[in-house]
């Protein structure tokens, strides 16, 4: 074949191309069918709102153009059906992904697109309205309806269930209703079944058990009563199991054994009973990961064949009735990552397999009966980063040194295990950088170590509840990422600068929790406010002995949402910068010395919730208005001085009472009659 024969037949070729793609171009271009244009236009005029500007390019005649619109010709008689409708509310591009909205009513004309096969409106939080009734019967070659993340209500028509080609439906994250249609085990063909978050109630269907093609199903966060379908556990390609956050009962169905293929299993916060039943044996559920049964009702041990889930990464079955010691078995979960065991009645020791989880990053057994010593093989757990033993009557004489040796260890909450004696040395040990430290409720006596300053990395101090004594060391004021300091129900003394001295850093500070309360402290509020810690929302440091004036730059606290500085020794004038902080919801101020009258400026605290300004030498009249009007009288009680609502008028018995006492020296007649009409003490 010589050159020009060649370019003879590409010629040819591309003559055809262009040919076959006019003529496919041209076919795209012809109007609408009647019935597709007024869906599609019926739709556009119920949105009254559309941040993206999809649909004011809905011109003309040509749907087929449109954005968001897919059309397939008809090879029977040669017309153009719109066979897709993509609006998510959620539009990905090459640089972000954006958020849009339509708001408005979904109109039932969508059932009019009789070839569609795939409607995806999801993520469209404005888009209100109901489920057709009919879309089951008129949107037969349906395959996937996406109608996720809108503001729906009303029922899931039981018409759905005819939509025999559909593969995926995803209704989750709206306000539907009533019971899940048992019309839904008609789909054969269905492989993910997404309710989540909607306000379904009645029972899981048992239909759902003949889904054979399921690979999802998830119907978390409704109001689902009854038991788990027995069936359920016939779904063999069943992936992922989510029916957590419902109101079911019952067993567990010990089916679930049959889901060879589960990897994800949520049964979580119900009120489920009984054992857990599975596996029975190895090799079953071969492929689980993930398995959250806590906050249920479940009773017994821990059954040994739980070693037998050899995928298992994540299990948690905290806030149950679960009693018994801990099968050894668990330190053949070679691929642990997580395991959630507090809240239940556990007792024994930890076993000394538990070190061979190598990959176990997250151990929390708190709230239960385990006794110690701890085991030294938890040493090897060379990868954990949350240590949780609190409140377990582990009567530890001292922390092991092996706990501060755990070279990825950051977290470590040992409140309550009975730890004796002086806080050992955290900052020579050290193996990883800690940034949460909890060792409140327990029996620790001596001085706060100057080498807390040394963690750099801190982020939550809590030694609260202990018998520490001496005052804050000066290093303290290092820990530029603290937010939270519990040091209250101590013997703590001298002063407390030191807190409001803490090095916020360049981003200009975390400290928002501070509880020094309950300790002997008796110095140092002159400092609140002066060092700018503008992210402070909880201050406690009453029932101390503090003294002196509280100043202007309290008015700092722009984020404060409680203070309270009661059972002092304070002595000033309320600052009218209080005034300043209107996120308070408890202002707390109670017997102390204040002085003065309650600043105008209090009414600007609109969030106030709880107010106490009792037994102090206050006076004047209470500014009148919300919110100070709405407080009990016991808010003001025992300031001498304080007068109006909602303390007894000025004009009241005890008022008169002390006008008529001025003039009880002139011993005269008629005031003594009056007292006496008025049936007041003479």
């Amino acid at each position: 074949m010589n050159y020009h024969q060649l370019l003879q037949i590409v010629v040819a070729v591309v003559f055809t191309v262009t040919i076959t793609c006019g003529s496919i171009r041209g076919r795209s271009i012809e109007a609408c069918t009647p019935n597709d244009l007024e869906a599609l236009m019926s739709f556009k005029n119920g949105i009254q709102m559309d941040t993206s500007g999809r649909l004011a390019k809905w011109v003309g005649q040509n749907c087929c153009q449109w954005e968001g619109i897919v059309c397939e010709t008809e090879t029977e008689n040669a017309t153009s059906r719109v066979t897709e409708i993509h609006l998510p509310g959620f539009i990905s591009s090459d640089k972000d992904l954006s958020q849009t909205q339509m708001s408005g009513l979904l109109s039932p004309s969508i059932t009019l697109l009789t070839s569609l096969e795939i409607l995806d409106l999801g993520g469209l939080v404005g888009l209100s309205g109901t489920i057709p009734q009919t879309l089951g019967v008129h949107l037969k070659k349906l395959q996937k309806l996406y109608l996720y993340g809108n503001n729906l209500s009303g029922p899931v028509p039981e018409s759905i269930g005819e939509l025999s080609n559909l593969q995926e439906l995803a209704l989750h994250e709206n306000w539907l209703s009533g019971s899940i249609p048992l019309s839904l085990g008609s789909l054969k063909n269905l492989k993910r079944l997404l309710l989540y978050a909607n306000r379904f109630s009645g029972t899981i269907p048992d239909s759902l058990g003949n889904l054979n093609s399921l690979v999802e199903l998830d119907v978390h966060g409704n109001s689902l009563t009854g038991h788990i379908p027995y069936g359920i556990g016939q779904i063999k390609n069943l992936e992922k199991l989510d029916i957590s956050d419902n109101m079911l009962s019952g067993n567990i169905p010990s089916s679930l054994t049959n889901l060879t293929a589960i990897s994800v299993l949520y049964m979580d916060t119900n009120f489920l009973e009984g054992t857990i039943p599975f596996p029975s044996r190895s090799g079953e559920m071969p492929s689980l990961g993930f398995l959250r049964l806590n906050n249920n009702k479940l009773t017994g041990k821990i059954p040994s064949n739980l070693g037998y889930l050899v995928s298992l990464q994540r299990v948690s079955l905290s806030n149950n009735k679960l009693e018994g010691e801990l099968p050894s078995s668990l330190g053949n979960l070679v691929f642990l990552t997580e395991i959630y065991l507090s809240g239940n009645l556990f007792s024994g020791q930890i076993p000394k397999s538990i070190g061979q989880l190598s990959q176990l990053i997250m151990f929390n057994i708190s709230y239960n009966l385990i006794e110690g010593p701890l085991p030294q093989d938890m040493s090897s757990l060379q990868n954990i980063q949350t240590l949780d033993l609190s409140f377990n009557p582990l009567n530890l004489s001292t922390i092991p040194e092996w706990v501060a040796n755990l070279p990825s260890l950051s977290r470590i909450y040992l409140a309550g295990c009975g730890i004796k004696g002086p806080i050992p040395d955290f900052s020579q040990t050290a193996g990883g950088p800690i940034q949460e430290l909890d060792l409140s409720v327990n029996y620790l006596t001596g001085a706060i170590p100057s080498w807390i300053g040394s963690l750099n990395q801190l982020y939550l101090l809590n030694l609260s509840r202990n018998s520490l004594d001496s005052t804050i060391p000066d290093s303290v004021t290092k820990l530029h990422d603290l937010g939270v300091l519990d040091l209250h129900s101590n013997k703590l003394t001298g002063s407390i600068t030191q807190v409001f001295n803490i090095d916020q850093g360049i981003s200009g500070g975390s400290l928002t929790y501070i509880d020094l309360s309950d300790n002997n402290f008796s110095n140092g509020v002159e400092g609140i406010g002066v060092g700018g810690q503008s992210d402070i929302q909880f201050l406690n440091l009453s029932h101390n002995l503090l003294n002196g004036r509280l100043l202007s730059s309290i008015g700092r606290l722009k984020s404060i949402q409680s203070l309270d500085l009661s059972f002092n020794e304070l002595a000033s004038k309320l600052p009218e910068m209080l005034a300043n902080l209107t996120s308070l919801e408890k202002l707390k101020l109670q017997d102390n010395h204040f002085t003065g009258n309650i600043p105008n400026g209090f009414l600007k605290l609109r969030n106030l919730k709880e107010l106490n300004l009792s037994d102090n030498y206050l006076e004047g009249e209470i500014p009148e208005g919300k919110p100070l009007i709405d407080f009990p009288e016991s808010s003001y009680s025992g300031n001498k001085g304080l007068c109006g609502k909602p303390l007894v008028p000025f004009h009241s018995h005890t008022h008169i009472v002390f006008f008529l006492h001025e003039f009880e020296s002139h011993n005269n007649a008629d005031v003594i009659e009056l007292k006496a009409s008025l049936s007041l003490d003479v």
